[in-house]
């Protein structure tokens, strides 16, 4: 049966190898299609959006079977033949060298692009606006060109990014050959080592100079200096000397002739590093001017600015990593006004869930600005009294007189009226002295005019400022008015003054014989038998009272 088929295939002109053959060329074929309908599109000059331009400009500079500079010339505006491919050479040479990836992406292809945040420009588009801002691209007609400006500004960036010693390297690396290694050429390696020989040159040379005038730039400003700011400035020249050699680097990277891929990552990685440096080289700084700002204040003897000390250290401290942290978050491609809206908005949902907590802090910073009181001041209001013994970010303590403490949130006492005794000039003393009403007008008088000497001859009370007066009939004495006041302000050495001055005036009533009144009722009992009133037996003799008072 077997052969009998084998008959009739062969009479019918079929074979197995023959068709599968055929079926091979049909696959291979319809695999072929796509890459035979591709090699056919030819890629043509196509000006009509930013997008478009921008391509053609790139593409026809490509060094491979695309490579067109008289095509790639027709980009720009307002230059023809040989100047005009020097510029987009030269154009593209600066995106390479300063590493410039353009995400054909982001870029736009409407064809009447308009920038919304630059209406009076009109139809323009900056391709790099932070980076590169003076090149850019316009309508014209119905074409997008790099602008005639732009174009004039090509050699000066060009000059820029390739200054003299680097083309110099660059010559250098042109002699050495195309051999290349894992995609970078052998002639590099060795720039990056005479690099790296120049790098720890320049380090060992500038470290101590840079020191030196640190050292003399803050003496110069300040006229003095501390261990705190000492230690604080031998840690600023290494990073500033890394700046500089980061800075040499970054213009030295074009003459090592990478690719743009790589240039892109090696300028994101010197960035990064810059921006570290700069952050710990402010962060140094602010520590430098904290020490100052806390010796003056320990000049000064004011508590409360001493309290403020880790306010402003930490304040400055968090400024500067917050800049830092948005310039780090440039570099990867985040909009830093997009951050700051972010966390305004943020910022505002947190203020409406804890305004007890924001309504505390703007309380804490009114305190330190106006400064009603310092640390050791003893305060008086309607609610608390006593002395400030800390302020903090929430609240203030208060040490009470009986050694108790009060708890103020400093939105309360930015809002209440405080006497602040602690900035008395004088302390004030004001009484009465009730005497009786049988005491004799001219002891009267004597007892006035001696609390006058006593006061006037006291080394604790202001001789020109006092009174001491009989002003008026009370209900059970005649009342004397004495206003005084101390030199001493404190609290506790305004009462030992007090005590002195009353045991004075005490003695005096004692020698005069005048008595203090208390609340009594005189009953008349002269009309009874046998029955007498009290008689006060006082002494007014005019030479006894004046020996008294010259004894004072």
């Amino acid at each position: 049966m077997l052969k009998n088929r084998l008959v009739s295939e062969q009479q019918l002109g079929i074979s197995q190898p023959n068709t599968l053959k055929k079926i091979a060329i049909i696959c291979l074929f319809i695999l072929l299609i796509p890459k035979i309908l591709f090699s056919q599109q030819k890629v043509e000059v196509d000006l009509s959006n930013p997008n478009a331009t921008i391509f053609t400009h790139q593409y026809f500079l490509e060094e491979e079977e695309s490579y067109s500079p008289t095509k790639s010339a027709k980009t720009i505006r307002g230059y023809k033949g040989k100047k005009a491919r020097e510029i987009a050479k030269k154009l593209k040479k600066i995106y390479d060298g300063k590493g410039l990836k353009i995400d054909y992406n982001k870029v736009p292809t409407d064809i009447s692009y308009i920038d919304s945040t630059n209406l009076r420009y009109g139809n323009r588009y900056v391709l790099f606006p932070d980076k590169m801002p003076e090149i850019y691209l316009e309508k014209v007609g119905n074409s997008w060109y790099y602008s005639k400006e732009s174009a004039s500004k090509v050699d000066q960036i060009y000059s820029q990014v390739y200054p003299w010693y680097a083309k110099k390297l660059i010559d250098l690396v042109l002699i050495m050959g195309n051999g290349e290694f894992l995609g970078i050429k052998h002639s590099a390696y060795v720039v990056v080592f005479i690099l790296m020989l120049i790098s720890i040159f320049i380090f060992y040379l500038f470290v101590k100079p840079i020191f030196f005038l640190l050292k003399k730039t803050q003496y110069l400003l300040f006229r003095k200096t501390n261990e705190s700011t000492e230690k604080a400035l031998k840690k600023m020249p290494r990073p500033i000397v890394f700046l500089i050699i980061v800075w040499f680097l970054k213009t030295m990277m074009p003459a090592l002739m990478f690719n743009i891929h790589l240039n892109s990552f090696i300028y994101l990685i010197i960035n990064i590093v810059t921006t570290s440096f700069w952050m710990y080289i402010l962060l140094k700084l602010g520590a430098v001017v904290v020490s100052f700002y806390s010796e003056a204040v320990a000049a000064s003897k004011n508590k409360l600015a001493n309290q403020l000390i880790p306010v402003i250290q930490n304040s400055l401290s968090i400024l500067v990593i917050f800049i830092g942290i948005l310039k780090l978050l440039s570099l990867f491609g985040v909009d830093p006004i997009t951050v700051v809206a972010g966390a305004s908005i943020g910022g505002l949902a947190l203020a409406l869930a804890s305004q007890d907590t924001v309504k505390n802090l703007i309380g804490t910073v009114m305190i330190f600005l106006d400064q009603p009181f310092k640390i050791g001041d003893y305060i008086e209001n309607e609610k608390v009294e006593g002395w400030v013994e800390n302020v903090g970010f929430r609240s203030t303590r208060v040490r009470a007189i009986d050694t108790s403490i009060y708890q103020v949130p400093n939105s309360t006492f930015s809002e209440m009226t405080i006497n602040n005794k602690g900035m008395l000039i004088y302390r004030r003393y004001s009484t009465k002295l009730g005497i009786r009403y049988d005491t004799p007008p001219e002891l009267i008088q004597a007892f006035v005019d001696g609390i006058k000497t006593i006061i006037h001859k006291s080394p604790d009370t202001r001789k020109d400022l006092y009174t001491v007066d009989f002003t008026s009939y009370e209900d059970f004495s005649l009342e004397i008015l004495m206003n005084v006041y101390f030199l001493k302000i404190n609290w506790v050495d305004g009462l030992s003054c007090r005590h002195r001055l009353n045991m004075s005036i005490l003695n005096l009533a004692t020698e005069l014989g005048v008595g203090f009144a208390f609340p009594s009722s005189t009953i008349m009992i002269e009309q009874f038998p046998e029955k007498q009133a009290e008689n006060m037996d006082y002494n007014t003799d005019k030479d006894r009272i004046t020996g008294i008072i010259d004894q004072l």
